[in-house]
């Protein structure tokens, strides 16, 4: 099977959307033969037939609908590329583009963005959710200006700063009996539980996490069903299927159904800053300022690196080099 370019989709979206080669043709500004044949060629490249031709108006096969339903959303993201494009060559103002896991969303990240958005008012901010790898690759692209993850992946390229240890509990139905008896659970009473690991995809993730955590003590599970994120974790959580670890801060923002429970072992999951490596971007040295001001009103220790780089950060501001 050949690869299928923009132009064949397009034909084939024009034959389609016309149910008529000829009405087809004269949007195209071509004549009907060409057209008929670019058709061909791509039904022999896929070996598959999209069209019923004996029938007037022409009807889809069940390949041709499927395409079709492909075919459709190749264009409209190719459409919102081209505005998108568009919209970068017309925009004056810089841009600084934060990418996210899902498990650090209720890390207090909407409160630093909240406050970076504040600080720097001339700059457009986007927040985006990515994977870990996807991360590394926008970050190359200058598609995103700093990660935040739970996962080092080791790159030249790329600068790694632990901004946090982060305890992990464990959530359950308000009713469960872990819930009932209010102490801290240990690992190996979870190991019984049915448990809710998430996102199932990407990998690596939060939830080779936090089985490693397991493994690292002796233990495995007896049963684990993965989800995508971890809003239908804490619904299952909710409606008794099983227990889900998750990041502390989570409880914070938890549901009234859900119970947050201790769990005995000191467990946690790194809280990651990622960068290019050399930025010397005038906004990331601002958000880095504002990171270790933030600790400090949080009553967080300032991880050393943080405070080495706001450091450099504030003497380069003022001329000096430490």
């Amino acid at each position: 099977m050949q690869n299928i370019d923009i132009r064949q989709l397009r034909y084939f979206l024009a034959v389609a959307n016309e149910r008529s080669f000829t009405r087809a043709a004269e949007q195209l500004h071509m004549t009907q033969p060409p057209l008929s044949q670019r058709i061909q060629e791509l039904e022999v490249s896929l070996g598959l037939t999209l069209f019923e031709r004996g029938t007037r108006p022409l009807k889809l096969t069940e390949a041709g609908k499927l395409l079709y339903e492909r075919a459709s959303m190749v264009m409209r993201g190719m459409q919102q590329l081209q505005v998108s494009m568009q919209n970068l060559a017309a925009r004056k103002s810089p841009r600084f583009v934060f990418g996210l896991v899902p498990s650090t969303l209720y890390a207090r990240l909407p409160e630093v963005i909240r406050q970076f958005r504040e600080i720097v008012p001339q700059v457009e901010i986007g927040v985006t959710e990515m994977g870990t790898e996807e991360q590394m690759a926008a970050l190359k692209d200058r598609r995103i200006d700093i990660g935040f993850d739970r996962i080092v992946v080791e790159d030249p390229g790329i600068r790694h700063v632990l901004a946090r240890n982060e305890p992990l509990v464990v959530a359950v139905a308000k009713d469960h009996p872990l819930a009932l008896q209010g102490a801290p659970v240990e690992l190996a009473r979870l190991c019984r539980e049915p448990l809710i690991f998430y996102p199932s995809e990407p990998r690596p993730s939060f939830a080779d996490l936090v089985l490693s955590a397991f493994v690292s003590h002796g233990l495995m599970p007896d049963q684990i069903q993965e989800v995508r994120e971890l809003q239908t974790g804490l619904v299952m959580v909710a409606a008794g299927v099983g227990a889900c670890i998750v990041p502390q801060s989570v409880r914070h923002h938890g549901r009234g159904d859900v119970a947050f429970i201790d769990i005995a072992e000191p467990i946690s999951a790194p809280l990651l800053m990622r960068f290019r490596q050399g930025d010397t971007a005038p906004e990331l040295r601002q958000l880095l300022t504002l990171l270790a001001r933030l600790y400090e009103q949080w009553g967080w220790p300032i991880p050393t690196e943080l405070a080495r780089m706001r450091a450099a950060s504030d003497a380069a501001v003022s001329g000096h080099v430490p």
